[in-house]
């Protein structure tokens, strides 16, 4: 019975992923995405590990980075950070219109750098933690197609700016962190790989799903449904990758990432609702094909 329930999600996730590639060929901008059956194990991709930019997901690095050096003792989770004016000249967020100098804790920042992709908490979280040590982190389990170049990303990019002109990832990279860290909720060994305890990777996943932006990925799953997750939006991109729940179980693992060499497309919708429905239809096609698929067994 069991290898036969094994089997038959193979086949379905193989035809799942047909259905993705359909919806994504009826684009006219790039995707790409990684798919994680986490009740079976298996996988899909489109271009899985082709290297693209990686917008504000990038900021669950830094959360697993920062949490590493707590472990570590170089950091407290609550000790004071100062908001300074340097880290305020961004677009991303709610600090960046507040009153430099007031102070708040480590794990506020880490929230507010998750759930409305504080720019200014990302790079006063980054200079503390160092930018090496996030590439450290995501070197040593094997995300080979992430580079951290910049705690804020710069101002001003064109559309057609180069690749390496900003930070960089992969939908593979990011899917296998955000199963490792899933992983080390439940299992101390699989914390360890990321410097983390399973109280750490509860208090990231706790976090991710806090993330008050409900478009993307969530935003044709049934109300109240959990996913802890991260978007991202760049100057040519529009992405998300995050951890879907069903009934309190954690159950598949999707990222998603999106770049157009236009804002419009030729039927006058702009490219981000385009591309940000499109995650949404792909997050729902998941849903429904592999939450059926267990209830079957």
């Amino acid at each position: 019975m069991v290898s036969t329930y094994h089997e038959a999600r193979q086949d379905s996730i193989s035809e799942l992923g047909d259905q993705l590639n359909r919806l994504c060929d009826d684009q006219p901008f790039r995707t790409r995405w990684y798919l994680k059956d986490l009740v079976t194990g298996d996988s899909a991709h489109r271009r899985g590990d082709e290297v693209t930019t990686s917008a504000s997901t990038r900021k669950i690095a830094i959360l697993a980075a920062a949490l590493k050096a707590v472990n570590d003792g170089r950091l407290a989770i609550d000790q004071p950070v100062v908001i300074q004016a340097k880290y305020q000249d961004n677009t991303s967020g709610c600090f960046q219109h507040l009153r430099p100098g007031f102070t708040i804790r480590l794990r506020d920042a880490l929230v507010m750098m998750i759930i409305v992709s504080d720019n200014t908490c990302t790079g006063t979280v980054v200079d503390l933690v160092g930018l090496d040590e996030v590439n450290s982190l995501c070197d040593a389990i094997g995300m080979g197609g992430t580079t951290h170049r910049h705690g804020i990303p710069p101002n001003g990019l064109s559309r057609d700016h180069p690749i390496d002109a900003t930070n960089t990832t992969t939908a593979a990279d990011v899917g296998l962190l955000l199963e490792l860290i899933l992983r080390g909720t439940s299992d101390a060994d699989a914390a360890s790989r990321l410097g983390m305890t399973p109280e750490l990777c509860q208090l990231a996943i706790d976090i991710l799903s806090w993330q008050k932006l409900r478009a993307r990925l969530p935003s044709m799953l049934p109300e109240g449904t959990k996913v802890a997750h991260k978007t991202g939006t760049g100057a040519r991109d529009c992405n998300d990758a995050g951890i879907v729940y069903r009934d309190g179980e954690a159950l598949f693992i999707l990222s998603v990432y999106t770049d157009s060499d236009t804002p419009g497309l030729d039927d006058g919708l702009p490219y981000a609702y385009a591309a940000s429905t499109l995650i949404g239809r792909l997050a729902r096609t998941c849903f429904d094909a592999l939450g059926s698929s267990r209830e079957r067994h």
